[in-house]
């Protein structure tokens, strides 16, 4: 339990001024922190990594004022919620976000995922089709596509170094905690394009990958996602992502996106029976819904508010 350590590197108010609701929820033998703003249709906003709730902020805002209650939950072992020693599968994890739209009382929710949240979000509409209505998806390609980005594409394999270099024990939640989270920092400015985020805003994200045992649990997705690949759990999963996605499915991706190539992303749209929208957003890195969070939630928000999303 890490709540008393984690609160106020966590528990932040928006950038307008808006003071989010900010709560535990008990969920798949957890507890999860969210922060919570607005009144109607749910939309559960999934982060990355590196980072935790706070990369909605802005999405926080936009969406409430849209008229839908915006939650942005921390994954587990991060932020405000529990660092459990087990429980970092894909599987697992997107029992998290289900059990957690079930603790907020919903029937269902629209899910919105960038990076590992996309992951999990591809993951829990397949799993759980009855409690998603919708799905957005940034800067994730469908799992069945990153693994065989990851296994057949040189330039996505580079690309995605830093997961390889995540593999070796400890070393990496030391470099990620070292000098007060410096390497946080150096990464999210260069996944970012031109339009670098705010160094108060960095800073709010080394300071939450330096709450204690937050490295270590952030890194433990990543070693199961490669170190399941020749293993009967991550063949299994493979297999089980074969279900088709049956919701409206948007997905959006920066060009500029040097972690995950577009040419790993498009396509996704393969595994998806159901309207299927993609939207590139041109001069954008990596995290498209800080580097230009008007143009992302004017995006994201006529998409769920479009009765006919396939047009």
């Amino acid at each position: 339990m890490t709540e008393p350590a984690a609160a106020p590197a966590v528990r932040l108010d928006l950038p307008s001024g808006e003071r989010v609701t900010h709560r535990d929820v008990a969920a798949n033998g957890a507890r999860f922190h969210i922060a919570e703003l607005g009144d109607g249709p749910l939309v559960l906003l999934l982060h990355g990594f590196p980072q935790f709730w706070w990369t909605w902020r802005y999405q926080l805002s936009a969406l409430a004022a849209a008229g839908y209650r915006a939650v942005a939950m921390d994954l587990r072992g991060v932020g405000g919620s529990d660092r459990t020693p087990r429980g970092y599968d894909p599987a697992n994890l997107a029992l998290d976000v289900t059990g957690v739209i079930r603790s907020l009382g919903e029937p269902d929710a629209a899910l919105v995922g960038h990076d590992l949240g996309g992951y999990l979000a591809w993951t829990a509409a397949a799993m759980r089709p009855k409690l998603v209505r919708r799905l957005a998806v940034v800067s994730m390609p469908h799992p069945r596509r990153w693994r065989a980005a990851m296994l057949r594409d040189a330039r996505q394999t580079a690309a995605s170094s830093y997961i390889w270099g995540f593999q070796r024990p400890w070393i990496p939640e030391r470099q990620l905690t070292a000098d007060d989270g410096a390497l946080v920092g150096e990464l999210i400015r260069n996944w970012s394009g031109p339009r670098l985020p705010e160094d108060a805003d960095v800073a709010a994200y080394q300071r939450a990958m330096c709450i204690p045992s937050t490295a270590h649990c952030s890194i433990e997705p990543y070693r199961w996602l490669v170190r399941s690949l020749a293993r009967p759990d991550g063949i299994q999963f493979n297999r089980r992502m074969k279900r088709p996605v049956r919701v409206p499915t948007l997905h959006l991706h920066g060009s500029l996106d040097p972690v995950t190539r577009t040419r790993s992303a498009a396509g996704s749209g393969e595994y998806v029976e159901a309207p299927y929208r993609w939207r590139l957003f041109d001069g954008l890195g990596h995290f498209p819904h800080e580097e230009d969070p008007v143009a992302f939630s004017t995006e994201l928000i006529n998409w769920l508010k479009d009765p006919e999303p396939d047009r």
